[in-house]
């Protein structure tokens, strides 16, 4: 019997919070405890190890440090980028770390004479178990790399398969990613007896005809506002373990306790701004929030007066007060009557931030094919995460801004003559 661990978006480094951030740590710490007790033969994951492609060096050594504890256990890490650890330079810290050792990226792939990709599988030593994946990358070349999978010649392959990919299936979205872009099923070879998943913040498991067990373990902390949330509601973060031999057995879920979290949400519809602050204040100073995560959704239209006016500013600072850890607000779903200009639902940026990248890419006026339609939203939305990028630790302020300048052109395939 042989057994391994299924991991998905970790996300470290997601909040520059020093308190979420130890969250975080103590989070891939009982992970890998776990992997370590359970005695698996080694650990997958699926994406997203980190929230950015180049991340705090910090970040990075308090994470090689619990990494390497599967290493002295004997317990061989393998990986593929997820959409968060890719960058449009080629080059990021899962590369680094398989150069280090620390993990094997099992995204290995060569194109023959005839244009089709060609996937290597690695092999686990001691299981003998075949990983082939795909990592993610900007969602037209991914895509292409779907499309021109030699899939006949993975499908013939003979042994224990696992394919690991990162990202969305059309026919298994769940309903809150219905406008992202996905693969269909049809576009993955069949037959392999796991189908490890990332990218989708929600653990699922699905079975389709030719496909066998595709599993999303989901974030196994957090990475946007909804994960946060969702984990303060009680929903249940953590991994998966397989066990098989020459097939499937046992498929477990792992709980891994986050933090203990306290989850409100209020309605400011026919309320107005001074309303709204007396009733946020009496119900908040009701909450028992000592040593807990408190995340307050706050969404509606208010009847008057201003979303500015309401001080979320006193009210976070009086639960830290009363021994909060970590406050955090979720107005992205507030607004007022006074309000004029672009309205675009939702509950986190991301979700914002595509939907008004859809809806106003028609407007920008460019010559190449690659900054227009779906691709040029895409490609906004790559270069906005680029600029999101903080100065690293050491980082002088004219190495920063060449880095930021050089990944944004890159992530935009910009001719060298324009970008000049």
């Amino acid at each position: 019997m042989h057994r391994f661990a299924h991991i998905s978006d970790i996300h470290l480094g997601a909040y520059r919070e020093p308190e979420i951030r130890e969250l975080e740590k103590q989070v891939l710490e009982e992970t890998v405890k776990k992997c370590i007790e359970l005695r698996v033969d080694f650990v997958l994951v699926c994406g997203d190890i980190y929230h950015v492609g180049i991340p705090d060096l910090s970040v990075v050594n308090d994470s090689i440090l619990i990494l390497r504890k599967l290493q002295l256990a004997g317990i061989p890490l393998y990986a593929i980028y997820g959409s968060h650890d890719y960058t449009p330079n080629g080059t990021s810290i899962i590369d680094i770390l398989d150069t280090a050792g620390i993990l094997t990226n099992v995204m290995k792939s060569r194109k023959d004479d005839e244009g089709y990709v060609i996937l290597e599988f690695t092999t686990d030593p001691k299981s003998g178990a075949k990983i082939a994946g795909i990592s993610a990358r900007r969602v037209g070349l991914e895509s292409k790399t779907y499309e021109d999978l030699d899939r006949k010649r993975l499908e013939s392959e003979k042994g224990f398969k696992i394919f690991a990919f990162h990202g969305g299936i059309a026919e298994l979205k769940p309903t809150f990613l219905s406008e992202t872009e996905a693969v269909p099923i049809s576009e993955f070879p069949k037959g392999f007896d796991y189908y490890a998943g990332g990218h989708i913040h929600q653990k699922d498991e699905f079975t389709l005809p030719g496909y066998s067990k595709i599993v999303f373990p989901g974030p196994l902390f957090t990475g946007y506002g909804r994960d946060i949330e969702d984990t303060a509601k009680g929903v249940a973060r953590g991994f998966y373990v397989v066990a098989f031999e020459e097939k499937i057995t046992t498929v477990e879920f792992v709980p891994v306790k986050g933090f203990d979290g306290e989850f409100q949400e209020f309605n400011a519809t026919g309320k107005n701004s001074h309303e709204l602050m007396k009733d946020l204040s009496q119900r908040l100073d009701r909450l028992d929030v000592n040593g807990k995560v408190v995340i307050i959704r706050v969404k509606g239209e208010l009847s008057g007066g201003r979303t500015n006016d309401i001080d979320f500013q006193l009210l976070r600072r009086n639960l830290l007060t009363r021994g909060a850890l970590f406050v955090l607000f979720n107005r992205f779903s507030l607004s007022t009557k006074e309000f004029e200009g672009n309205r675009v639902s939702g509950e986190d940026p991301q979700t914002i931030e595509t939907s008004l990248f859809k809806e106003n890419i028609g407007s920008v006026k460019v010559t190449q094919s690659n900054l227009k339609g779906d691709e040029g939203a895409a490609s906004a939305i790559e270069l906005l995460k680029i600029l999101k990028q903080q100065q690293k630790s050491g980082e002088t302020k004219l190495g920063y801004a060449d880095r930021i300048v050089k990944s944004s052109v890159e992530s935009l395939n910009i001719t060298e003559e324009f970008s000049q």
